[in-house]
């Protein structure tokens, strides 16, 4: 790269640094050569913890499944979630195959966002790369239909989304179903990220999509630059606390894209410093080579500081999509949430915090016909429940 960046990773641990070695070379046997030592001082228990957490134990497991240097109960344990995902991969396939299927029957059209299509198209194999549920984007005119549809195939939708005064439908973005049968969790989306924010019509994307076969049955996803734009966005508002997402996009990038589209793109929805911030990381981390030209135009200082503040998460093993997260993580995350936006974005976000929530209904109880007036008074019953709160403590 032109410009030399280096990150700060003292904190990170040790094993995390080699798993990240790992997952660079084409063979192990690379990585004993360069370095006959790697496996000393290692804490296996904590190497295995993070293989997990970050999902990327299927890369790891091929590589290392025949290396006398790492204890048997190790690669057995690796093996035994190798074996189970690769299950769970065909489990997955054959239902997003039966949900498009069924979609299409019905004139609705679905866009499949991550899952077996990027374990497929990225990595070639369905067993290489981990999944939990499906994601699939719709439009939002057809939110009502997909539902009768999906609970009529036997899924049940969890929570409850429609909030105060419509809100759930620019600050939610998907609705999650479960299958008591099949165990398969779906989501569907009407918006790939979070609101407010402005980002691509369905219409723009299903113009540009993509198409793959499984069972002979269609299945349409993203577009490679859609695609890469979409998942650079979920890493980043995710922290990159999974290497996997850092992984999956320096696959995705080593694919031909359209950087002329994508430079569009990325200034259209105000998205370059993010994509700075990822080319930093895939440089830092996975020792990317990335193009100067590339690096020139989407890497500034905005990007260099939320790529360091992104380095946080590496250096502890939490996951941030449950609540279970520490108090001081939980406030970095807000802290680099905001920092990743653009001083537009800001100014919306904040206008946004003005919209009533469900919790002011609670807070004050009003008959409907006078719900506009949660308006004014939301800031007096957000100073009400912060001094309550302050009260009880």
């Amino acid at each position: 790269m032109a410009t030399t960046i280096n990150l700060d990773l003292q904190r990170v641990p040790n094993e995390l640094k080699v798993i990240l070695a790992i997952i660079q070379t084409d063979h192990i046997e690379q990585l004993e050569k360069n370095d006959p030592n790697w496996y000393t001082n290692l804490d296996w228990r904590t190497f295995t913890e993070l293989a997990f957490h970050h999902r990327v134990f299927p890369l790891l497991y091929l590589k290392l499944k025949d290396c006398e240097n790492v204890p048997p109960n190790v690669i057995q344990s690796m093996e035994q979630k190798y074996k189970k995902n690769t299950f769970n991969m065909l489990k997955l396939t054959a239902e997003m195959a039966r949900i498009s299927e069924c979609l299409t029957n019905h004139d609705i059209r679905s866009l499949f966002l991550k899952g077996p299509i990027l374990a497929n198209n990225l990595y070639g194999n369905l067993s290489y790369r981990t999944s939990t549920d499906l994601d699939m984007l719709i439009p939002f005119a057809d939110l009502n239909k997909v539902n009768e549809i999906l609970v009529n195939q036997g899924y049940v939708k969890e929570g409850n989304h429609e909030n105060l005064l419509g809100g759930w439908k620019w600050r939610e973005h998907h609705v999650t179903y479960f299958h008591s049968v099949t165990s398969v969790k779906l989501e569907v989306h009407w918006r790939l990220n979070p609101g407010p924010g402005k980002e691509p019509s369905f219409q723009e994307l299903w113009r540009r999509k993509s198409k793959t076969f499984y069972m002979n049955i269609p299945v349409c996803h993203l577009g490679k630059e859609d695609l890469f734009l979409f998942l650079v966005y979920h890493g980043a508002r995710h922290g990159w606390f999974r290497l996997r997402w850092l992984i999956d996009i320096d696959r995705l990038y080593k694919k031909e894209l359209n950087w002329e589209e994508l430079s569009l793109l990325s200034r259209k929805f105000q998205s370059t410093h993010i994509i700075g911030q990822v080319f930093i990381l895939m440089n830092q981390l996975l020792k990317s080579s990335i193009n100067e030209m590339l690096m020139g135009k989407m890497v500034g200082n905005h990007s260099k500081k939320i790529a360091q503040e992104a380095i946080y998460f590496l250096e502890r093993i939490e996951n941030l999509q449950t609540p279970t997260t520490s108090k001081e993580t939980d406030e970095y995350l807000l802290r680099h949430l905001i920092a990743l936006k653009t001083l537009k974005n800001k100014v919306i976000f904040y206008l946004s915090c003005l919209h009533p929530l469900p919790i002011d209904a609670e807070t004050l109880p009003l008959p409907k016909f006078l719900h506009f007036l949660y308006f004014p008074l939301r800031p007096f019953l957000w100073t009400w429940r912060k001094a309550f709160r302050r009260g009880l403590t």
